[in-house]
């Protein structure tokens, strides 16, 4: 059966990417049903291991610091709600959204950007890490579902909008030929950009009052932050704390998406896009805040670097979590064996050091901590 392009919705805009304009998939396959190219790609990503995987990665605190705090799933779910709401308003392919969204950290490590540095620096000369291509290889290599070839065979608009991704923590990725390197993705790619910018600054601020780690009278110092926080508890002045926050992190996404929005729609008519194909060849990012946006939403961010994320207890974590994986690196390196047979299997072909490095790479935080202990604690059961 052939993929639905007549179900996809019929109001998106003329720049919107649609499955009929796909440029399609690596293999061919007879499908089940009818659903649209995005739609079908969104579906496989929920149901792969490596997003189930995500549930017990850090996003800044570790997985067993808490029940309350963000992990790599609730912060790509967070994404794509986001991610789907300023689609919706740029007429936008809601299905391509929430895709790249849910598939923007699937090659994440544990122990959050700590594990990604870590394993690039053990990987130099090997090809090095970067998370963004980690979760292409995950998609088009590591997921073994299907019959006739490895990977969940995703469409190319969805598979470059992985390649493509950045945000101000990731390090710019190779652009292969396959993927027009040079050239501007598609909005769709694009926005999630900074829907991932928007959903962790604020739940980032969320995580961090909750923690204790920052408080309301430094968050003072963060301009944008404090107007609208003034702004809800002068509408509610009787608002205990806890509600003050929640009501200040949703009024501020959504003063950061109403700018982004107005901000993108302004940038797509002055540059007369109308089409794909009219993006591509003017060849210039259209997703964008505003000037004043962009700059309060950086000592936002400034403000997160310096009291958040190089807090002491955040630090301590980073050099453990630095220590765990470099040794278990170091040990799977010496002993091989130590390693699943399905991987061990896996090493002639693609050697060595990549195959411990995507074992390392699809850990969750608390079974990197249980090997660490099952090799190197001499009373721990293995």
């Amino acid at each position: 059966m052939k993929e639905g392009n007549a179900l996809e919705r019929n109001d998106l805009a003329g720049y919107a990417a649609t499955s009929a304009t796909s440029r399609g998939r690596r293999y061919h396959e007879d499908f089940r049903d009818n659903r649209p190219a995005f739609e079908r790609d969104r579906d496989r990503i929920i149901h792969c291991a490596a997003f189930r995987r995500l549930e017990y990665k850090t996003q800044v605190f570790v997985n067993h610091e808490g029940d309350y705090y963000r992990t790599r799933l609730t912060h790509s779910l967070e994404v794509a709600q986001i991610g789907k709401g300023i689609a919706r308003r740029l007429g936008l392919n809601e299905e391509l959204t929430e895709a790249l969204a849910l598939a923007h950290d699937l090659g994440h490590t544990p122990f959050g950007h700590t594990g990604e540095e870590v394993l690039n620096r053990l990987m130099e000369g090997c090809g090095g890490f970067e998370h963004n291509l980690q979760s292409l290889r995950v998609v088009d290599e590591l997921e073994e579902r299907y019959p006739g070839f490895n990977g969940l065979n995703l469409s190319w608009e969805v598979r470059e909008g992985i390649a493509k991704h950045s945000s101000p923590y990731d390090s710019p990725a190779p652009i292969f030929g396959e993927f027009l390197p040079g050239i501007v993705p598609t909005i769709e790619a694009q926005l999630i950009n900074f829907a991932d910018e928007i959903a962790y600054n604020n739940h980032d601020i969320d995580d961090g009052l909750k923690s204790g780690y920052i408080n309301l009278g430094q968050l003072k110092k963060a301009e944008l932050w404090n107007e609208v926080h003034e702004g809800i508890m002068s509408r509610y002045p009787d608002l205990d704390v806890d509600r003050g926050v929640c009501q200040t992190v949703s009024a501020l996404i959504g003063v950061l998406i109403n700018d982004l929005v107005q901000t993108t729609a302004d940038n797509i008519a002055k540059l007369k896009i109308k089409t794909q194909e009219d993006l591509r060849r003017v060849n210039v990012p259209v997703v964008s805040f505003s000037p004043a946006m962009t700059e309060r939403n950086a000592q936002l961010k400034r403000f997160l670097f310096q009291n958040l994320y190089r807090h002491y207890k955040v630090e301590r974590m980073r050099v453990k979590a630095e220590r765990y994986l470099a040794e278990l690196f170091e040990v799977y390196l010496k002993h091989p064996t130590l390693l699943p047979m399905k991987h061990q299997a896996k090493m002639e072909r693609e050697g060595r050091e990549r195959v411990i490095c995507d074992y390392i790479a699809g850990m969750t935080d608390r079974f990197a901590l249980d090997e660490f202990k099952k090799l190197f604690e001499p009373y721990e059961r293995v």
